[in-house]
């Protein structure tokens, strides 16, 4: 990477590690991904995935005292950042793990704000059939099943 993209490069890298999960930090990881060339291009979402892989996977391990509220919106900015970034396996694990996490929290904490609705689990699964992650989708639409049927 250039000088200046190490330098913004660097910048993300503080801002990922001083929790700062908003739009702005969004709007940030954008920017970097505009470039010249597509070598260039290439080259710096390679590494931006590679850094937001690491770092969501420390930041999961480190958020268990949060509320579950705050661990939705970290999840959510994760799988935000993972969509630019146009890395779908790990949009789609995340957005999974919010799902599970809102479904689990509504039926012990009897909030049904956190319920995840069955079109929400469609949309889920049609995504995974849509990139090819056909075993998820499976998996998803049996759950799916279990808890319609619960709820009935």
């Amino acid at each position: 990477m250039l000088h200046s993209a190490e330098e913004h490069f660097s910048h993300l890298r503080s801002l990922i590690h001083a929790r700062s999960f908003n739009d702005t930090t969004l709007g940030f990881l954008e920017s970097l991904l505009v470039s010249k060339d597509v070598e260039s291009a290439t080259e710096v979402r390679f590494t931006l995935t590679q850094f937001l892989r690491s770092e969501s996977l420390s930041v999961i391990r480190s958020i268990a005292a949060k509320t579950v509220h705050q661990k939705l919106l970290i999840l959510d900015f994760f799988v935000r950042a993972f969509a630019l970034l146009g890395d779908v396996q790990s949009c789609l694990a995340l957005r999974y793990e919010a799902l599970v996490l809102r479904e689990l929290k509504s039926a012990t904490a009897s909030c049904e704000w956190l319920q995840v609705s069955s079109v929400e689990w469609l949309n889920f699964v049609v995504d995974a059939v849509h990139n090819g992650f056909h075993s998820v989708a499976e998996k998803v639409s049996v759950l799916c099943i279990i808890y319609l049927q619960l709820a009935l």
